[in-house]
């Protein structure tokens, strides 16, 4: 099983592409996660945002599923789509956990600050519980 993780980003998307190659080439399963994220009453100030983040997920996921159909008979290659919800690290963690991952394929952070606090796939790396390929 190799679990790429999708966010709707390019670098995502790439790494979904080298995920499905990695697939095909070694006859795998591969599972397409999205972590969705869980925004606190605290951190939304008040703000009732559960439902549009919710929405906002749902639209999201929908494009993914499009995009992972338009691409199903290129990759040539058993796919399933699974949703978990937290933030992207610990969502990533469980997914490969739950769907006993082989390897882990991600994007590369294109966030600036990322280079100060550390980016998911870094932490994916560090945490050297599989094989892990992050893809520009």
């Amino acid at each position: 099983m190799i679990v790429a993780g999708l966010d709707g980003s390019d670098s995502s998307m790439r790494a979904a592409a080298y995920a499905a190659g990695l697939a095909r080439r070694q006859n795998a399963m591969l599972a397409l996660v999205y972590v969705q994220p869980v925004i606190t009453a605290g951190a939304a100030l008040g703000v009732p945002v559960g439902d549009t983040t919710s929405e906002v997920a749902e639209g999201l996921v929908s494009e993914i599923r499009e995009a992972a159909e338009r691409f199903r008979d290129a990759w040539d290659v058993r796919w399933e789509f699974h949703t978990f919800r937290g933030d992207p690290y610990n969502g990533l963690v469980t997914a490969a956990d739950e769907l006993r991952a082989d390897a882990v394929v991600v994007g590369a952070s294109e966030s600036a600050g990322h280079r100060f606090i550390g980016s998911v796939a870094v932490r994916l790396v560090k945490a050297g519980r599989w094989p892990v390929t992050v893809v520009p």
